[in-house]
């Protein structure tokens, strides 16, 4: 797994401050909220709904938090009203980015997304401009320490994972279909594993390096002012040496 993977993102987020912290599960709230009103407040016969919660508790959302959001949306009739949206475009030198939002206004959603793009050398596109160049993927990251790679790998397949990457030396990184994410998360939570992040992802099946320090400073600022909207709740890119910039 290189520098382009899910995993860099979340380390750059998890270095981030404890109001970065609060944004994130502002963010999953949101997701909680829509989720219920979905589908019902019983995650048992919500699967979108126990899908969020698995992230939630990844990220270590209280669950005091979590049972309080799930209890306003279900005792709600009214309420916001979000979708979510899929934008895409290219950062700095052509870097392909897709940025999922969940949002209860196109147009300043549509609008901020456009401006974090120009701003930092970069273009929203149409529909459809850079997706090809990724797969939609459910992503596990399990801590590495302590943990067993053979049993890791049994226990996750077993549980419906499609595949496993062991090329980092300090996480796993467990592959699944989008749908199924959540459910493997809890198999495995409730096994005793260490899941640092669960999450829908696109990944990138080419990946274009930056070389130009400038650039890779425009770049990291892009992906910090999506990171710093509400609406938006992932932001994915084929920036193959992120990892690399140390701004």
């Amino acid at each position: 797994m290189s520098g382009h993977s899910k995993w860099s993102t979340i380390k750059r987020k998890k270095e981030k401050t404890d109001n970065a912290r609060a944004n994130v599960f502002t963010k999953i709230g949101r997701e909680l909220a829509v989720a219920v009103k979905q589908g019902g407040p019983d995650p048992n016969g919500n699967s979108k709904l126990k899908d969020v919660i698995a992230k939630a508790k990844a990220a270590n959302m209280p669950n005091d938090n979590i049972d309080r959001i799930i209890k306003k949306a279900a005792g709600s009739a009214d309420g916001d009203n979000y979708e979510e949206i899929i934008y895409e475009g290219y950062g700095p030198s052509g870097i392909a980015v897709v940025v999922k939002a969940l949002t209860d206004n196109r147009n300043r959603t549509a609008g901020d997304v456009r401006h974090a793009f120009d701003k930092f050398g970069g273009n929203m596109g149409t529909s459809g401009c850079v997706m090809f160049m990724f797969e939609h993927h459910g992503v596990i990251i399990v801590e590495r320490e302590d943990t067993d790679e053979e049993k890791l790998m049994e226990d996750a397949l077993e549980a419906g994972a499609t595949d496993l990457l062991t090329d980092d030396e300090d996480i796993f990184e467990i592959r699944t279909e989008p749908l199924d994410v959540g459910a493997v998360t809890e198999d495995l939570t409730a096994k005793g594993y260490r899941v640092v992040s669960s999450d829908e992802a696109y990944i990138p099946t080419t990946t274009t390096r930056l070389e130009d320090p400038e650039v890779m400073k425009n770049m990291s600022k892009m992906l910090d002012m999506f990171d710093d909207n509400d609406d938006i709740q992932g932001v994915w890119h084929n920036w193959e040496n992120e990892e690399d910039y140390e701004g």
